[in-house]
């Protein structure tokens, strides 16, 4: 399987691991810590010695009832950062944005990869910047807008519904101009779906790797609130093990790429899965 960045063509023969760094002041689980550029600096080089192969930075939260960011605010927030990873640093940069004019400026800086949570819903846009620049193009699914994506009325069938949905951003992505192998899908665990999908689709993951081959699947559990409920209402600081738990079954289902907070944990605990998986 390939994977098309700006300035690399990655064969995935091994899970890519995403580290998350949100440079935001009211994320959910790192709101706050990596705001500074030192900080994140600091961050950045502590999760490549863990072994993280892309830095996904942030400059707008996404959780529930989090508000929006004016479009110069984000770039302020994440502009400095990215140029200053990519100036030090031999490291896949991920912007993790859903409007064009910020993925464009943190490709300018350096950023190879665009992560819109929307899937080209909330700017389409950014369709266009990842065509024009050959970046790497990370469609997630949800419903709704940013306002009320976590407000959305569950739906029947969610396999169905994430297929459909992947369908519409790649054709809408291809319509920009956007090659096939520039593609990954990320199916929005904690995104418009209720606690029973958000297992299912873990579960059944697979089903959507077998429908989509030639296309990396990135899967985000990493501290999340399902993993919490599962663990008794566990605070953000006490997710890790379920995060683990969770990141295998991805994998093992067919997941090519995770996102997480704990890099050096999960590289550990995706070592094993994968001995094992060369077995079958």
């Amino acid at each position: 399987m390939i994977w098309q960045t700006l300035r690399r063509t990655i064969s995935i023969e091994q899970t890519l691991v995403m580290a998350i760094l949100n440079v935001t002041p009211d994320s959910f689980s790192d709101g706050g810590k990596f705001i500074s550029f030192d900080d994140a600096l600091r961050q950045t080089e502590k999760l490549i010695e863990e072994g993280a192969d892309i830095i996904d930075i942030g400059g707008e939260s996404t959780r529930p009832k989090s508000k929006r960011v004016s479009v110069d605010e984000e770039i302020r927030r994440v502009l400095p950062i990215i140029e200053g990873i990519s100036k030090r640093f031999d490291i896949l940069v991920s912007i993790d944005t859903s409007k064009a004019e910020v993925a464009e400026k943190a490709v300018e800086s350096g950023a190879e990869i665009i992560n819109d949570v929307s899937g080209l819903r909330f700017d389409e846009r950014i369709g266009e910047v990842a065509a024009k620049n050959q970046t790497g193009l990370i469609l997630m699914h949800l419903r709704g807008d940013f306002e009320t994506m976590h407000q959305q009325s569950a739906i029947e069938d969610i396999l169905s519904e994430v297929s459909k949905g992947f369908h519409w951003s790649i054709e809408k992505a291809k319509g920009f101009g956007v090659a096939q192998n520039q593609i990954a899908l990320d199916i929005g665990i904690g995104f418009s779906k209720t606690f029973e999908q958000n297992l299912e689709l873990l579960a059944k993951l697979d089903k959507l790797t077998e429908e989509f081959p030639n296309i990396p699947m990135l899967v985000g559990t990493s501290r999340k609130s399902l993993i919490g409920k599962i663990l008794g209402d566990a605070p953000t600081e006490k997710r890790l093990p379920g995060s683990l738990a969770s990141a295998a079954i991805a994998v093992w289902n067919g997941a090519r790429i995770v996102r997480v907070h704990d890099v050096r944990e999960t590289v550990e605990a995706l070592k094993v899965v994968e001995a094992i998986k060369k077995q079958l």
